[in-house]
């Protein structure tokens, strides 16, 4: 349904450090790099960061988040760790959400810029 979606960062630098960790162990890279934009996927840019004037306020009760799709449990525990080491900030460590539904597997960050992210996969 949607193609790719876009942000606002202050400092595409420092954004691309965190991002290169956190999505390489869900199997996403750096795929476009510009003055002032990064575009992140596998395959094709779902992620686009360009530097913005004036980015979105981080706001914990706005319930905007991304989900990466995440391979296995173990990569999942690998986007929180590389996450809070490059960094971003816990908001949900690794573990099964049964609330979520069974077998959902996630993990929560907040990036650099105040963006919450998850990372999730379906558990056997």
């Amino acid at each position: 349904m949607i193609d790719h979606v876009s942000i606002g960062v202050r400092d595409v630098a420092k954004t691309k450090g965190f991002y290169d960790a956190a999505l390489k162990p869900l199997g996403y890279k750096c795929l476009s790099e510009g003055e002032g934009s990064l575009g992140y996927g596998r395959e094709a840019v779902a992620l686009w960061i360009n530097s913005a004037e004036h980015p979105v306020s981080a706001d914990m009760k706005s319930g905007l988040h991304f989900c990466f799709t995440a391979p296995t449990p173990r990569s999942v525990d690998a986007f929180h760790a590389a996450a809070l080491s490059n960094g971003g900030r816990d908001n949900g460590e690794p573990g099964l959400r049964a609330d979520y539904g069974p077998g959902y597997y996630a993990a929560f960050i907040i990036d650099p810029d105040g963006y919450r992210l998850e990372a999730h996969c379906q558990s056997a």
